[in-house]
């Protein structure tokens, strides 16, 4: 949704976050980030960890660290606990990766390889590992890195989703060698098990 309209994603990311930490400024603070700060990794690697550089891809990226920034300022400058939650990608049975990539299989349509990994998790896990966060704020905010431990492989997603349909995945492009791929071990180990694969 970043496209034809940045002023109002950099607002939104960065502008609002510094009237929420001026607002709540004795509260603790779980903040929604994105696994979009990190920069693509190799599917073999696991995925970045909360200790890999941060270096954004585009609009929406740059803006969700600038997010991720505001936060960081406020909690030092006002002594506000933060915890930061990258999380790479929340699905249940309405929306999410998994669910676009059924009904593209189901429907008959391409599905493009460009982007040939992914990380996901399951919306009630992602919540309650959330919720889990507020016992770990902190001044200088903590990240976690929340999503599920497997990196999926978009083709074999597809053609498992294709076998349960009776159908035939159809693809086009190729598997780039890297992908926006996050690890979730640190956050996992800190916030619980997920009860979801």
């Amino acid at each position: 949704g970043s496209s034809g309209d940045e002023g109002t994603t950099w607002a939104i990311n960065c502008y609002l976050p510094s009237i929420v930490c001026k607002r709540y400024a004795k509260s603790r603070i779980v903040a929604f980030s994105t696994g979009n700060v990190y920069p693509f990794s190799r599917p073999d690697t696991g995925g970045s960890t909360e200790d890999t550089a941060l270096n954004p891809v585009g609009e929406y990226g740059m803006s969700a660290l600038g997010r991720e920034r505001m936060f960081g300022y406020f909690s030092r400058a006002l002594g506000i606990p933060v915890a930061i939650i990258r999380l790479n990608y929340a699905c249940d049975l309405r929306y999410g990766v998994l669910v676009d990539l059924a009904l593209k299989v189901r429907a008959g349509e391409p599905i493009d390889l460009a982007m040939g990994h992914f990380n996901t998790i399951w919306q009630g896990d992602a919540n309650a590992l959330t919720l889990r966060a507020f016992d770990h704020c902190g001044v200088p905010p903590r990240a976690f890195n929340v999503t599920g431990p497997e990196v999926l492989r978009v083709r074999d997603v597809c053609e498992r989703f294709a076998r349960h349909f009776g159908t035939r995945a159809n693809f086009t492009g190729t598997e780039a060698e890297t992908a926006l791929l996050s690890n979730a071990k640190e956050g996992t180990a800190a916030l619980g098990p997920l009860r979801v694969p």
